[in-house]
C-alpha cells in the first residue's frame, strides 16, 4: 500500500530536505568577514547573511542595523514561505492514510493560533496583528479566526466559543476534552477565567500528541516504530518542561502537583509512567534532577542545565540536539511516515538557526553565532561519537 500510495511523496520531502543549509554554508556564513566564502551550492542563495557580517563590519550605524533587519526578515519569512509551500504540496497530493498523518501536523499550530488569539483577546490587541502572527499550516478560514477573539472573556463567553467555533475546528475535540476534564473537578463555572492560558495550551497539546500517537500505533510497521518514538520523546519533553516551568508558580503548590499539574503530562513517553508519576511529587530542581538521573537519556540533558550553561548551552539546546539527532536518524528508514513530520521539524530548527544568526548580525554579538544546532551536520557530537567508535 505505501508504495502505491505514498513512495513519489516519499521521494518529493528527501528531495526537499535536500535543499537544507550544508554545512559549508555554516561554516562559510560564521566565518570571519574577511574570509572568501562560496554559496553558489545552497539552493537558498544565503549570501544576504554573510553580507550582513561584511556591512556591519565597516558601518555598525542604527540605520544600517534597521536596514539590515529588513532584510533579514524578508528573507526569514521567504523560507519560511518555502516550508508552507513545500508541506501543502505534499499534503494536497497525499491520499489515506497518509493525508490523516499530515493534517495531525498541522493541529500542533492550530492550538497555538488558538491559544495567540485567546491571550490576545485577554490583552486587547489587534486582530489584525494576532492573525498576521499565526502559523500559516495552522490556520482556519478567516471567519473562524476572527470569531474566536470577538467572544467576552468570560466563562460563559469561552465555553459559547467552543460550542459556536471550535466545535467545528479539527482541534474542537480537545477543546472540549479540557472542559469535560475541567468539569470533573467541578470547575465548570470558572474553568477558563482561572487557568492561565499556557496550562490550558499544556492540555491541548497533551490531547494531541495521546491522539497522534493513537493513529500512529493503528498504521502499525515501521510508522508505528519510528514516529512512535517521536513522539514519546516529545511527550517525555513536555513533562519536563512542564515541571520545571512550574517552580515558582501555583502549580508548585502542594495541593496542585499531584492534581493539575500531573494531569498536564501526556500518558505515554519513556518516562510513563513511573517517571512522570515521580515528576508529579517533585518541588524544586534537585529533586527533579534526581528523578531524571533514573533515566539515563535526560539525565546528560538535565546535567548541562545542572552546570548552568557553562558550555554555551541552556536546556532548550540539549534538548534541540537530541531532537535533531532523532529526526536525522528517522531519514535512516524507508517506506514510513516518520520522515514526514522529521521534514518539518528539521526545516523548523534551520529556520530557527538562521534566526540566531541574524539576530547576531543585528546585534553585533559575531561571538554567540557559533550557538545553533545544525541539521545533517558531520560535525554534529553524536555523529562524531559514531565515528570514534567505529575507528
Amino acid at each position: 500500500m505505501f508504495w502505491f500510495a505514498a513512495v513519489f511523496l516519499e521521494w518529493l520531502q528527501y528531495e526537499c530536505c535536500r535543499r537544507r543549509c550544508k554545512q559549508s554554508f555554516y561554516e562559510n556564513i560564521t566565518a570571519t568577514p574577511t574570509r572568501s566564502y562560496d554559496v553558489t551550492s545552497s539552493d537558498y542563495n544565503y549570501d544576504l547573511w554573510k553580507r550582513g557580517l561584511n556591512i556591519l563590519q565597516s558601518d555598525s550605524s542604527c540605520s544600517v542595523r534597521k536596514y539590515l533587519g529588513n532584510l533579514l526578515n524578508a528573507r526569514l519569512f521567504l523560507l519560511f514561505f518555502q516550508l508552507v509551500v513545500e508541506f501543502q504540496y505534499l499534503r494536497t497530493q497525499a491520499v489515506e492514510p497518509l493525508a490523516t498523518f499530515l493534517d495531525f501536523i498541522t493541529y500542533e499550530y492550530m492550538i497555538e493560533n488558538v491559544m495567540l488569539l485567546l491571550k490576545g483577546t485577554l490583552s486587547g490587541r489587534d486582530i489584525n496583528e494576532l492573525i498576521a502572527q499565526c502559523h500559516p499550516l495552522g490556520m482556519f478560514k478567516e471567519s473562524t479566526m476572527r470569531s474566536i477573539p470577538t467572544f467576552e472573556s468570560s466563562p460563559r463567553g469561552y465555553q459559547d466559543l467552543y460550542q459556536t467555533v471550535l466545535v467545528d475546528t479539527p482541534v474542537g475535540p480537545y477543546f472540549s476534552l479540557f472542559l469535560q476534564e475541567s468539569a470533573g473537578r467541578g470547575e465548570v463555572s470558572n474553568v477558563l477565567e482561572e487557568v492561565e492560558i499556557e496550562i490550558i495550551k499544556s492540555s491541548l497539546i497533551k490531547y494531541w500528541i495521546e491522539d497522534f500517537a493513537n493513529y500512529v500505533d493503528s498504521l502499525g510497521g515501521a510508522t508505528a516504530e519510528i514516529m512512535g518514538d517521536l513522539l514519546k520523546v516529545r511527550a517525555d519533553t513536555n513533562a519536563i518542561n512542564i515541571t520545571l516551568n512550574s517552580f515558582g508558580t501555583p502549580l508548585n503548590e502542594p495541593a496542585m502537583r499531584a492534581s493539575d499539574r500531573k494531569r498536564l503530562y501526556p500518558a505515554l513517553g519513556h518516562l510513563y509512567p513511573a517517571g512522570t508519576s515521580m515528576l508529579g511529587d517533585v518541588s524544586d530542581e534537585d529533586e527533579l534532577g534526581r528523578v531524571l538521573d533514573l533515566f539515563p537519556q535526560y539525565s546528560s540533558v538535565w546535567n548541562i542545565h545542572a552546570a548552568g550553561g557553562s558550555d554555551g548551552k541552556s536546556i532548550d539546546d540539549a534538548f534541540y540536539e537530541r531532537d535533531v539527532m532523532q529526526l536525522e536518524l528517522a531519514f535512516e528508514g524507508q517506506m514510513h511516515y516518520g520522515a514526514f513530520y522529521a521534514y518539518v521539524k528539521l526545516k523548523e530548527q534551520e529556520i530557527r538557526n538562521l534566526v540566531w544568526i541574524s539576530e547576531c548580525i543585528l546585534q553585533q554579538q559575531k561571538e554567540e553565532i557559533h550557538k545553533f544546532v545544525p541539521v545533517f551536520s558531520f560535525n554534529a557530537p553524536w555523529r562524531a561519537g559514531s565515528k570514534k567508535q567505529g575507528r
